[in-house]
């Protein structure tokens, strides 16, 4: 640290005049973000079951422009992203996140005219399919990890953008989502980025007009499946 930065940081501190030492502060700091206080929570999913907040999160994807489909079966989902493609008229290629639970996806068996590539899109890939973390039923918002499994450019640079999502990974609030990607890996091994997205990029900026894919995915496709 240069000795002019270090200058007018001391200043700072002395003149903040606190009474509490530096290691009191770190111990308060540290306790705060250890426990995880709540803000206000809106009670708009208390009292809804498993099947009541699948309902709730299929009707704010559709609120948003997101388009739905529920599956019996993981086994299912090749066959529902060729129906996709081929509904909206599209290439049968799609870029898929090299994910645990979608690399033994029976695309051969099921699919076999859709070409599958795996990895992260370089923005020549026009469809993506990806996995996620969790589904928030209050806000239609999906969260998805960044990294080896989830390539953060997968979310992002396709036109076409279908999440596969299992209805045990349906939350009611945000705060239960982090909560559970703690629970599953750890204060010490958080992802780089966690992507909440809500509904397909859009932009409102000319005129007010609410205009489709202006940083992103024009289309997000959701296919529930069954636990």
């Amino acid at each position: 640290m240069s000795s002019s930065r270090s200058a007018v940081l001391d200043k700072i501190k002395s003149s903040l005049k606190s009474e509490a030492s530096d290691q009191t502060r770190r111990e308060a700091v540290a306790a705060r973000i250890k426990k995880h206080d709540r803000n206000l929570i809106p009670n708009r999913t208390a009292g809804l079951d498993k099947g009541g907040l699948v309902d709730l999160l299929e009707t704010k994807l559709k609120a948003v422009d997101c388009s739905v489909q529920r599956l019996d079966t993981l086994d299912d989902v090749p066959a529902a992203v060729a129906e996709f493609l081929k509904n909206q008229n599209l290439p049968a290629t799609i870029r898929q996140a090299p994910h645990s639970s979608l690399t033994s996806l029976p695309w051969s068996e099921k699919a076999p005219m859709v070409e599958v590539s795996e990895g992260r899109s370089y923005g020549d890939d026009l469809n993506s399919l990806t996995a996620c973390h969790a589904a928030v039923a209050e806000t239609g918002t999906l969260m998805l990890e960044s990294g080896p499994e989830g390539p953060t450019t997968l979310n992002f640079l396709p036109d076409n953008h279908i999440v596969v999502l299992r209805e045990s990974q349906v939350i009611g609030t945000y705060e239960e989502g982090w909560d559970s990607l703690r629970e599953k890996r750890g204060p010490a091994d958080m992802p780089r980025a966690l992507n909440m997205i809500t509904g397909p990029s859009r932009t409102g900026d000319i005129e007010q007009t609410i205009f489709l894919g202006a940083h992103g995915p024009r289309s997000l496709h959701v296919l529930i499946v069954k636990d």
